[in-house]
């Protein structure tokens, strides 16, 4: 691995495993520089670790999960729904697709595939985003919230909260949903709720909140960071949605206020809306 790729800012997120003897030394070698692990024997002294230790996720391998208790498994997704939980797949098994379909209802929503070399590129950046355990701290809050919502409706709010710093347009968020923007937005607006976008530009200031709680940022850092293309048009955006600058926003509202002012506005008025919500429910084919 070339050094610039070993490189990465911050602390290294910390990764509760439970896998098989032979995945450990790969994955111990896959994760050089992006991650830190804690192995662990069974999904019981994971939960443990999640419980003890500030661990940012959770990796499963598919083939320890074959007669595991899927009551620990949903206990684990709903009662840290802020830690990532992420099933490996390191060989080819016909019963894969039966264990993963269990995962699925138990909560998980991530598989990655290993067994070709893209697939340790994509479970290195997956596991080893330095920003995961702030995003915990808004998705454990905005998922209670929803109350237990459908799967597709808690799902966009976990990418909601995972790509916001990196994406600013709708459009792009309903693009790594695999659902076209129109659709999403007509969706929203028949169910009487804020367009995805305004979702989106909200999530975005409750990132910047997070931000500016690092003293050594200023608000160009926190500007760049958030993909905008300049201090002052975040600035503009900032002032169009609060009515206030930057430094204004730093100072007068920090993070648990700029999450209760999100949870007050964005998730409470609908609560009646979001058990039947379908956001990204495929269509029914046409019969011919």
């Amino acid at each position: 691995m070339s050094q610039a790729l070993k490189s990465r800012p911050g602390p290294a997120p910390l990764i509760a495993t439970v896998l098989l003897p032979e995945e450990r030394p790969r994955l111990d070698a896959a994760s050089d520089g992006w991650f830190a692990l804690v192995h662990r024997e069974s999904l019981t002294d994971a939960v443990r670790a999640v419980r003890e230790r500030p661990v940012d996720a959770v990796l499963l391998s598919v083939d320890r999960c074959r007669g595991t208790s899927f009551d620990l498994l949903d206990q684990l997704t709903r009662d840290f729904p802020g830690v990532p939980t992420v099933a490996l797949v390191s060989r080819q098994d016909p019963q894969n697709s039966e264990t993963l379909l269990q995962l699925g209802a138990s909560g998980i929503r991530q598989v990655v595939d290993v067994t070709s070399p893209s697939g340790w590129q994509r479970l290195r950046q997956l596991l080893g985003q330095p920003a995961s355990r702030e995003s915990a701290r808004i998705q454990a809050p905005v998922l209670a919230a929803l109350n237990d919502p459908p799967p597709d409706t808690r799902l966009f709010f976990e990418a909601l909260v995972r790509f916001a710093p990196e994406v600013v347009t709708a459009a792009d968020l309903a693009s790594r949903l695999q659902v076209r923007c129109t659709t999403l937005t007509s969706r929203f607006a028949r169910a009487g709720l804020p367009s995805p976008k305004s979702y989106l530009a909200s999530m975005r200031l409750l990132h910047a909140t997070l931000l500016f709680e690092r003293q050594g940022l200023t608000v160009a850092d926190v500007a760049y960071r958030l993909d905008f293309s300049s201090p002052q048009s975040f600035g503009r955006h900032v002032r169009g949605m609060l009515g206030i600058s930057t430094s204004e926003m730093r100072r007068r509202l920090p993070f648990p206020a700029a999450l209760e002012r999100f949870l007050a506005v964005m998730i409470a008025p609908y609560t009646e809306t979001w058990p039947s919500f379908r956001p990204l429910a495929r269509a029914a084919p046409s019969r011919g």
